[in-house]
């Protein structure tokens, strides 16, 4: 078995490597796209390694020093392999697809596969890679490892004018983690009140009451904020079967609550109306109540 704290051991000499000035700027880009932070800053924070921004390490020099960190670092052998295997996904990266130093890396030190599942998904995330991601991290053996930020990247870099939040949604139905953040509740609610408004009222109940209000309450502006309220969406929303809370709520919110100021407020409190059969009279419905009454007797 190979000394993979010694750094010849761990990395090769010759051929491309990924830390020269043209690697670095690009991961620099990619951090820069994800608001200053990648998933691999996030596991070196998470295991007290480096200081500052340790990754991309700068040159063999730089290589060399953040090696020397992670063999200086209390954390278990599994934890330093796994940042070992995730930088040799950078050199497996640009020296084409048969290159395997990670996998070989992996096998010399009989890395747990939980931990290269991990550690590739959260490589794939860091190149924008969601989909490869995704067949990663919600792979049922790994723990909701950075489950929050997953999502939030996920949402975050959708397809919003599409309203494609498949991988977002796919990975929570996958991994069912529960959520650290409020951040993360509200875009992946976001997320189901773009894509499917009965689901998003059903992942809404499966919250304690004032959390649960709170989220139906952005499910309800979702539509009447939105320039198509007398479409498909706010017909859907006026035909939800809701409870006695829920329909509280509902007037509630459009009457007195936020909801007035939407110009659209008042057609979907009338669709709910017209839905719930409390609009007989506006229609002029109120005259046919007592035939169908004495049909009903008849």
């Amino acid at each position: 078995m190979l000394d993979f704290t010694q750094f010849n051991a761990a990395f090769p000499t010759d051929g491309p490597k990924p830390y020269d000035q043209n690697g670095v700027r690009s991961i620099e880009t990619f951090r820069k796209g994800f608001g200053g932070v990648l998933f691999i800053d996030r596991v070196l924070k998470a295991l007290d390694i480096g200081e500052g921004k340790a990754y991309p390490p700068k040159g063999d020099h730089g290589l060399r020093s953040l090696h020397r960190q992670i063999y200086e670092s209390r954390v278990s052998s599994h934890h330093k392999l796994s940042v070992l295997y995730y930088l040799l996904l950078d050199y497996d990266g640009i020296r084409g697809t048969r290159s395997q130093l990670a996998e070989a890396l992996a096998e010399e030190s009989c890395l747990p596969q939980k931990y290269q599942i991990l550690m590739r998904g959260l490589w794939h995330m860091d190149r924008k890679e969601f989909k490869f991601a995704l067949e990663h991290l919600a792979h049922p053996s790994l723990p909701s490892e950075f489950a929050d930020e997953i999502v939030v990247t996920l949402v975050r870099h959708a397809d919003a004018d599409a309203h494609d939040y498949s991988l977002a949604l796919a990975y929570y139905h996958a991994t069912q983690p529960v959520f650290k953040t409020s951040e993360a509740l509200e875009l992946l609610f976001g997320a189901y009140a773009q894509t499917n408004i009965t689901e998003a009222l059903s992942f809404s109940r499966s919250y304690p009451e004032h959390t649960r209000q709170q989220l139906f309450e952005k499910l309800v502006l979702s539509v009447v904020d939105d320039p198509l309220a007398a479409g498909p969406r706010g017909k859907e929303l006026a035909s939800l079967p809701l409870t006695g809370a829920e329909e509280k709520w509902f007037q509630d919110l459009l009457t007195t609550g936020e909801g007035k100021k939407s110009k659209n407020a008042k057609l979907v409190a009338r669709m709910r109306q017209i839905v719930t059969g409390r609009d007989r009279g506006t229609l002029g419905l109120n005259s046919l109540a007592p035939q169908a009454t004495n049909a009903g007797k008849a």
